[in-house]
């Protein structure tokens, strides 16, 4: 049975229309960083950059190197949608694109972990084996079939996205439209649809629309009865959060991901027609299929494990964000601060406020006023900028926070010296108060 469900001889129209695809959207996302002024706010601008926790060694290019550095990933993408020399290619667009999502997080964006994690996927599939360079280059790779794990990798990893964004809409704050009401108000000056989307109904269309939507989609498009249905509320869907919340390439990448539940006669039809349709019904265990299980077992476990992990930290995830990255937590709160860095030289005991203009864009100054590994960070890269004046100092913050509209409450322990801190990445911070969300 597993034999079957994986190794089945298939049609690979739809992988080879998603490379297409996909190509072209790496292509847009790298080149749109450049031309929209992304690049300059989020790598040019600012004195220093935040990277995840043990990535600091990971900085951006001086001077002008980042646009190259983002050039050279469009030509990638270029070369993935032509399928030319594939495999390098891929390989080099997942490390490049990699880097740069863990070079920074002031930008932080679901859609970027999941080009991390499709790139990575991407690297292992025979997308190249039609209507690509490389069968030019060389015939004999040439395919008109793959087996059928090729398609079930992706189908798997939108159960598990969809799903756990689904299952995060539901709380209090979303259920009562708290969230959903704030989302749609803050898009009233929108040219054209502002006013509609003011409309009493949107929030609950917003609201209870996501969560139906992310738990059912992926069900219903398995299902032949209610594919087309399903495809058609998908296109809505994803439209709309293109144009009312612009979340970059994400909703037409989702789009995308549709071409692995319709029929191949169909994609092949539409997209191929040159292209022989593969109907054979042949299952062919291949020498790696030991490798691909236990490859195949450790990725989607840790996939199934990583949004799970914040039910086992201390206190919400709302209000301390530890376990919220990497777990499709996605447009789920509206967090507002207020902080003040303070620094003590431990020689004279003098005391200086730090003016957050000098050190951070606005954008990184919104983070480092609501996120605890963001403020612990500020707080380290003082420490060493004082260090290197001579400098021992203290850095205490004063740190109050708001969550979905409510009062502003103190996140940290006061008197707490947050640069002489370590971070532990799988465990509470315990320099931080508990939650006061009702």
């Amino acid at each position: 049975m597993l034999n079957r469900l994986l190794f089945n001889r298939i049609d690979n129209s739809s992988l080879i229309v998603f490379r297409i695809i996909f190509g072209v959207l790496c292509f847009l996302e790298t080149v749109g960083a450049i031309f929209t002024g992304w690049i300059k706010t989020a790598f040019i601008d600012p004195k220093f950059t935040f990277s995840f926790i043990g990535f600091e060694w990971l900085q951006p290019l001086p001077g002008n190197g980042m646009y190259i550095y983002y050039a050279i990933m469009g030509v990638l993408g270029l070369f993935i949608m032509l399928g030319y020399r594939y495999r390098v290619s891929m390989i080099l667009f997942l490390i490049m694109w990699t880097s740069v999502y863990l070079m920074q997080k002031a930008s932080y964006n679901n859609h970027y972990y999941l080009l991390v994690l499709l790139s990575g996927i991407m690297v292992f599939l025979p997308a190249n084996t039609y209507a690509s360079l490389d069968v030019k280059r060389n015939p004999s790779i040439k395919q008109i079939a793959m087996p059928q794990w090729c398609k079930w990798v992706f189908v798997l990893q939108l159960l598990i996205l969809y799903t756990y964004a689904s299952i995060a809409k539901i709380y209090p704050d979303w259920l009562d439209l708290t969230v959903p009401k704030a989302l749609m108000s803050s898009k009233q000056n929108y040219p054209i649809i502002g006013n509609a989307l003011q409309a009493k109904f949107m929030p609950y269309i917003v609201g209870y629309g996501g969560i139906l939507f992310d738990g059912l989609i992926i069900p219903l498009l398995l299902i032949k009865r209610t594919r087309k249905y399903a495809f058609f509320a998908s296109i809505f869907f994803h439209l709309f959060n293109a144009i009312v919340f612009q979340v970059g390439v994400f909703p037409f990448l989702s789009l995308a991901f549709s071409l692995f539940f319709f029929p191949a006669r169909t994609i092949k039809t539409i997209f191929l027609k040159k292209k022989p349709l593969y109907t054979s019904n042949k299952t062919v265990i291949p020498n790696y299929k030991s490798i691909l299980l236990i490859i195949g077992g450790i990725y989607f476990t840790i996939q199934v494990a990583l949004p799970l992990r914040h039910y086992f930290i201390e206190d919400n995830v709302l209000w301390n964000e530890e376990g919220h990255r990497l777990s499709w937590r996605m447009m789920l709160r509206n967090k507002q601060g207020i902080i003040s860095y303070k620094i003590l030289n431990k020689t004279d005991k003098s005391i200086k406020m730090i003016k957050m203009d000098d050190y951070l864009s606005k954008k990184q100054q919104r983070i480092a006023s609501t996120k605890p590994d963001v403020i612990w960070q500020f707080a380290q890269y003082l420490k060493k900028e004082y260090a290197a004046k001579g400098q021992d100092i203290s850095v205490f913050v004063d740190c109050k926070i708001s969550v979905n509209g409510r009062g502003y409450k103190n996140l940290i322990l006061p008197h707490t010296d947050i640069a002489a801190l370590d971070w532990d990445t799988f465990k509470h911070s315990d320099w931080l108060l508990p939650s006061q969300l009702d």
